[in-house]
């Protein structure tokens, strides 16, 4: 059963679908979790408060995708394949996710939450309940996130010989960004990487 937490970021995430940011109400998405609004504003704060928790669990949801994707199955799943998985998974969450793509790209529309605060790399921001208190994460973060987990992740897999991995996996995060910005088919991105890093 999912916490109170999770539940009020389930409706306000919910909420987002059917209207924009600004119109959502704190009262609707207590109704919507099914707890008081007091019990909303003890665990936020305020509005601003609950928008920036639903923007990093996007974010984190996001992140644990990539790692997925380039988790595979080590050895099995070449160190190639497995980033070109990650790309089509960054263009997809972008995709059907307004604030991954949002978060990737630094551009947010009316009709979701407006980063006013001032933004601050992810990685200084703290997890949990105090993360929601402080400033949304900075454009671009994400995306060098998970390009820093695809060089962990892959590092013990990666061929000799090869392209660096570090550019690679840099090469293969811009060009994931590139077909989020430009839209395209997901898995012509899979097909780009494995082109490019052939």
């Amino acid at each position: 059963m999912p916490t109170a937490r999770e539940s009020l970021l389930d409706a306000a995430f919910a909420a987002l679908d059917g209207r924009p940011w600004p119109r959502v109400t704190m009262a609707e998405v207590a109704a919507a979790a099914g707890v008081s609004r007091q019990t909303l504003y003890n665990e936020f704060g305020s509005k601003e408060g609950l928008a920036r928790a639903l923007v990093r669990r996007e974010a984190d949801a996001y992140l644990r995708g990539v790692e997925r994707a380039l988790t595979g199955v080590p050895g099995a799943v070449a160190p190639r394949e497995r980033l070109a998985a990650a790309a089509v998974w960054t263009v997809r969450s972008a995709t059907e996710n307004p604030l991954v793509r949002a978060v990737l790209t630094g551009c947010w529309n009316d009709r979701l939450p407006t980063p006013v605060t001032p933004v601050t790399p992810v990685s200084t921001v703290p997890s949990g309940k105090a993360a929601s208190s402080g400033p949304l994460p900075a454009p671009g973060e994400l995306l060098g996130q998970a390009r820093d987990r695809a060089v962990r992740l892959l590092a013990s897999d990666w061929p000799t010989g090869a392209v660096e991995l570090p550019l690679a996996c840099e090469a293969v995060a811009r060009l994931a960004l590139s077909y989020v910005v430009a839209p395209a088919p997901a898995a012509d991105v899979a097909h780009m990487v494995r082109t490019v890093l052939a």
